[in-house]
């Protein structure tokens, strides 16, 4: 397998399992619409969006740090939020469920077991249908986490589905290098338009969970979506080291991989991307350097 899928964010992954309480999705009836990584007009989606009815369940057990129900803001103006609450469940890691119907039904303090009822699905906050929104906070390193890491992904047989590829070189132009074969030699900035499906036909697309580049056989880009760190205010995304969420998110609605470079002769352009339950598609390009 290529190396830049078995190097450092696996070993995150590893250190995460290890020190973080397995846990169940929050819902029974409602489907997930969004997932941890989508671009969101520009903005990473920093949990996963439900949509549909009935309960919201407590994905483990915990205390209840936060309540708030929509109409309990003293300003009384909207949150993005709407009404949320939030659940400690030790060494730093904190459950945040949001966008519910007005009032939560646990109040603090509180000590709520795993897969109890906390909350109904809703619409407050940003939403516009009937759902939830879910996410994960690792306080203690300051990063957001993909809930897929440590619950059991659904079920998914459907592999990403490559929509474009572009190449931008450094005047800002824009290649399509499955219609331009022949490329000046230099370097390129690579993007790509991956969606990903679950199971099911016609169901919502969601963010992929790795995208990894490479030339002539040698990775050039490795984008993870496991985790999102906060460093000085900014979100920060793993691709071959942490760079600003905003780069990597920039060209809405795909995503930026990475940068590679082009010498005279021939050069193969594979890109592979990986979903969280390892179904995998690959694109190759093959070109001509001038």
């Amino acid at each position: 397998m290529n190396k830049g899928i078995s190097g450092l964010p696996v070993m995150l992954f590893f250190a995460l399992a290890l020190r973080l309480p397995a846990m169940d999705w929050p819902a029974q009836e409602a489907r997930m619409v969004r997932n941890f990584g989508w671009n969101d007009e520009g903005r990473p989606v920093l949990g996963s969006s439900f949509e549909g009815e009935g309960p919201i369940l407590a994905a483990e057990q915990g205390e209840l740090l936060f309540s708030r129900g929509e109409e309990s803001g003293a300003s009384r103006l909207p949150s993005p939020l709407g009404s949320w609450l939030a659940l400690d469940h030790g060494d730093g890691l904190i459950s945040i469920y949001s966008r519910f119907e007005k009032s939560p039904e646990i109040r603090i303090p509180g000590q709520v077991e795993r897969n109890t009822p906390i909350a109904r699905s809703g619409i407050s906050g940003w939403s516009s249908r009937e759902g939830f929104y879910f996410s994960l906070f690792d306080r203690r390193e300051r990063r957001w986490i993909n809930p897929s890491m440590i619950i059991t992904p659904f079920p998914d047989t459907r592999p990403p589905l490559f929509q474009s590829v572009r190449l931008r070189n450094s005047e800002g132009g824009l290649i399509n290098p499955a219609q331009v074969r022949n490329l000046s030699q230099g370097r390129y900035i690579v993007s790509a338009v991956v969606p990903d499906t679950l199971a099911e036909a016609g169901g919502p697309f969601l963010a992929p969970h790795r995208i990894v580049c490479s030339v002539n056989g040698t990775e050039a880009g490795a984008l993870f979506f496991e985790t999102l760190s906060a460093r000085d205010g900014k979100l920060m995304v793993y691709r071959n080291g942490l760079v600003p969420a905003k780069q990597v998110y920039a060209p809405f609605p795909g995503f930026e991989i990475g940068e590679v470079g082009f010498t005279r002769g021939q050069a193969t352009l594979e890109i592979i991307a990986q979903d969280i339950a390892g179904n995998s598609r690959n694109v190759v390009f093959r070109l001509i350097i001038e």
